[in-house]
């Protein structure tokens, strides 16, 4: 894995951050971390580390007779193409990863045609490097080689392949609307449950409608949308969804992809953004999540902060301000709820804070207290 670090970029992730999510990555894709190069830059170099740091790669990889190298960050054309030339082994940056993931854990039709999107999107402006080796043959003034004219036709087919999917997901979108259309008439509220991946979405879902969600420890676990009825504490319902996780350096082309996804968000009547309080990097990875939901014109959808995991943190931690180990990511004003999925801990007081906030418009939303943990 390589990593680099730009000086002159203010991060909230640090190296050893970014890289223990990209080893998390790689080992969710299938592949075995044997070792891992980063480097401080102020600029990205046309080979995305030094001239040292490529020898020093290199070098590694032949000791360790690894197969493949693994980039922190998407990768120009260029770059991987001279990347592939100077270390003779599979490039692979971290959105061709996050998608490569994603095609394991797509299940159903609308999640695979995503994943068939993003992939033939990123592929499209890559094309170039298959066919360079012929690019020298023929040519000549008001002639076309066969490089060329097999790399034209290459993009002509992924072209048509990105209109087909589009005209697909197209349909999914109308059906979804329809469907979205038929909630709104028949007056029953809805909310979404959204957050950094592996924060505890599914587990959560799962506890709180009997729903068999698969709720592993990996990232982007749930990657297709799923909704169920969950009963309030008032006997109405609610239309619950989960949601695929969010993460740092999305790609906004694999945003633009599962936007028929992320668009059971835009109808939704209420956001659930689900925190994993236990993790080091809780507030930046809810920082990733808001910038996220602002990109997709979602920063003015109601809210409920859901902080998860509290069963693993220690007995009599406070919440109060000061304390290292909650941290709110949120402002004072945005309602929370203390939880614990997979201990089913406070699920009653969240389905009444939910049923709540469906209920008023403006004003103060209560907040659910325990002595337990201070809050």
């Amino acid at each position: 894995m390589v990593a680099v670090e730009l000086r002159n970029q203010a991060n909230l992730w640090g190296l050893e951050d970014t890289l223990g999510e990209l080893a998390y990555l790689t080992r969710s894709a299938g592949a075995r971390v044997v070792g891992q190069i980063s480097q401080r830059a102020d600029r990205l170099a046309p080979t995305y580390v030094g001239k040292g740091k490529l020898r020093e790669l290199a070098d590694q990889i032949y000791d360790l007779k690894a197969d493949v190298v693994i980039f922190d960050d998407e990768l120009t054309p260029t770059q991987q193409r001279n990347l592939e030339g100077a270390l003779a082994v599979k490039v692979i940056d971290r959105t061709a990863l996050i998608l490569d993931v994603f095609g394991r854990h797509a299940r159903t039709y609308e999640g695979k045609l995503q994943v068939d999107l993003a992939q033939h999107q990123y592929l499209l402006p890559r094309l170039v490097g298959q066919w360079s080796h012929l690019e020298r043959l023929g040519g000549g003034i008001g002639t076309r080689g066969p490089g060329e004219t097999q790399l034209e036709t290459d993009r002509r087919l992924v072209r048509r392949r990105i209109q087909r999917i589009e005209r697909e997901l197209e349909g999914v979108r109308r059906r979804r609307t329809l469907y979205l259309d038929r909630r709104k008439k028949a007056s029953i509220p809805s909310a979404s449950l959204v957050g950094y991946t592996n924060a505890g979405k599914s587990t959560l879902f799962n506890a709180l409608s009997n729903a068999k969600v698969e709720a592993a420890d990996q990232l982007f676990s749930t990657l297709d949308p799923v909704t169920r009825r969950v009963r309030l504490p008032s006997g109405g319902e609610l239309l619950l969804s989960d949601t695929v996780g969010f993460i740092q350096k999305l790609s906004p082309t694999v945003v633009a992809a599962f936007r028929a996804t992320l668009e059971e968000m835009i109808g939704t009547d209420l956001l659930l953004h689900v925190v994993d309080i236990t993790h080091p990097k809780a507030f930046e990875q809810a920082d990733v999540v808001e910038s996220t939901l602002e990109g997709l014109g979602l920063s003015e959808k109601p809210r409920l902060l859901v902080v998860n995991k509290m069963d693993l943190l220690p007995v009599g931690t406070s919440s109060g301000e000061g304390s290292p180990a909650i941290r709110l990511p949120t402002d004072a004003a945005t309602p929370t709820v203390f939880v614990s999925a997979a201990e089913c801990w406070n699920l009653d007081g969240l389905l009444e804070e939910v049923e709540s906030r469906l209920m008023v418009n403006d004003g103060p939303m209560m907040v659910v207290s325990d002595r337990r943990f201070g809050t």
